[in-house]
């Protein structure tokens, strides 16, 4: 039995974006990204509890509100030195096993996070992290992190890289000697991990985000990576919203420090 009681999944949020301030509290199909992100996980069977994990900073007070209006459960900690702010969410809710999920993924879907934790559990004690991302195959935007708190601790004491600390998970993930990881390639055998770009952090990715919503969004069914797919081939035109910005992540910028990441991983804005 997967212990879902001993489980917090963690959404990073905050107001204060660089590239698109307030981003998780833009409105798609009627109520804020961040809400809508949340009903998909929701709707996965093995997430454990949700929290949401955002910043003690002034700015970022609102989404304290909006969350406790909402009845979310909320953690606030550090800005900038993510890793802490994990450790201290999971913490808070006494978990053994912290499932992280960006709030920038309002297209997530349910059953991706359901495979990761089932090959988790189902491989009990094999893995100190598990993800789709190490290498990624899934669209960008699908993004599922799952690793005991134990592993998380030690991160938190050993890493001291910035990126390793803004970013949560590098230190787990570059350090295969110190920990055991393991990764869930997409069934269909395909890498769609540069060419298409679900996630949001500028302002055509909203708007990508958006048209899918205003097609697929349903309050009495959770639309699929399938439902998303067979949308693009339908209209291709979509997929051109933010088609500039595909395969662009953070490992840009940190090249020359990652051990496990390669060029073709990662590329600069058109």
């Amino acid at each position: 039995m997967i212990p879902t009681d001993k489980i917090a999944t963690v959404v990073q949020a905050r107001l204060s974006s660089t590239r698109l301030p307030g981003k998780v509290m833009l409105p798609l199909a009627g109520a804020p990204l961040l809400q809508r992100l949340i009903e998909r996980i929701e709707a996965s069977v093995l997430k454990g509890t949700i929290i949401v994990a955002t910043s003690n900073q002034p700015s970022d007070d609102p989404l304290e509100e909006f969350c406790n209006e909402k009845g979310f459960r909320i953690f606030r900690g550090s800005m900038d030195d993510l890793l802490q702010r994990h450790v201290g969410a999971g913490e808070s809710m006494n978990a053994e096993h912290l499932l992280k999920i960006p709030s920038d993924v309002p297209l997530i879907d349910h059953e991706i996070i359901n495979r990761v934790v089932l090959f988790y559990f189902k491989n009990e004690g094999e893995f100190d992290y598990f993800s789709n991302l190490h290498p990624a195959t899934y669209p960008d935007g699908n993004d599922v992190e799952i690793m005991s708190m134990a592993a998380l601790r030690k991160a938190n004491v050993e890493a001291f890289h910035n990126f390793e600390r803004e970013h949560t998970t590098p230190y787990l993930w570059e350090n295969p000697d110190k920990f055991k990881i393991g990764n869930l390639e997409w069934d269909m055998g395909s890498d769609y991990s540069m060419t298409h770009r679900w996630t949001i952090d500028y302002p055509e990715d909203y708007q990508f985000i958006k048209t899918v919503y205003d097609r697929l969004w349903s309050p009495d069914r959770h639309f699929t990576i399938y439902d998303i797919l067979n949308l693009l081939e339908k209209e291709p035109e979509i997929m051109q919203i933010n088609s500039k910005y595909a395969g662009v992540n953070w490992y840009r910028n940190h090249l020359n420090e990652l051990k496990t990441i390669t060029p073709d991983q990662t590329r600069d804005p058109q």
